[in-house]
């Protein structure tokens, strides 16, 4: 006889995640090149080459920072597959709670995103630390925000059955 219990368990929907990503990545982008130079008084390819430099390396910072085609494809790549990725671990974590736990959480989760990438990953990427700033801050926070409640908001809720 099989005493085993079943209940069910919530998991994560995909395409809400991937989705989430892609729309909260587009806005912390929009952020970093269009208003964070703004405010920092940099050049926004200054933050285009910051970004393409996870892949290109250090080469690619030194002045002029101008338009060049191959870092902001590289850039447009590198960012998205981080913004998913990241977007994918934060809505591991908040999935299961609702919208309000998802901004919240999600601010949260910006807030410590901002500190591995600045005080963690500078490690490997030493001039990241450079562009350290409460508005680039404040971009990761409005990410991590933004990702976790536009994934709660698309979310379709499954559950499967869980042995107990």
């Amino acid at each position: 006889m099989n005493n085993t219990k079943t209940k069910l368990k919530q998991v994560m929907d995909w395409k809400a995640a991937i989705y989430a990503g892609l729309i909260s990545g587009f806005i912390l982008l929009l952020l970093v090149i269009l208003i964070v130079p703004g405010m920092m008084g940099w050049n926004a390819w200054v933050i285009v080459r910051y970004i393409s430099s996870i892949f290109l390396g250090q080469s690619i910072l030194p002045p002029p920072a101008n338009f060049d085609l191959t870092a902001l494809i590289i850039a447009l790549i590198t960012h998205s597959i981080i913004s998913i990725g990241t977007a994918i671990l934060l809505v591991f974590i908040i999935h299961r709670w609702g919208l309000l736990v998802g901004i919240v959480g999600g601010a949260i989760f910006g807030l410590c995103l901002y500190g591995i990438n600045f005080f963690t990953l500078s490690y490997f990427f030493p001039w990241f630390f450079l562009i350290k700033s409460w508005p680039m801050l404040v971009s990761h926070i409005i990410f991590g925000a933004v990702a976790g409640g536009v994934y709660e908001a698309l979310e379709v809720e499954k559950f499967v059955p869980e042995e107990v």
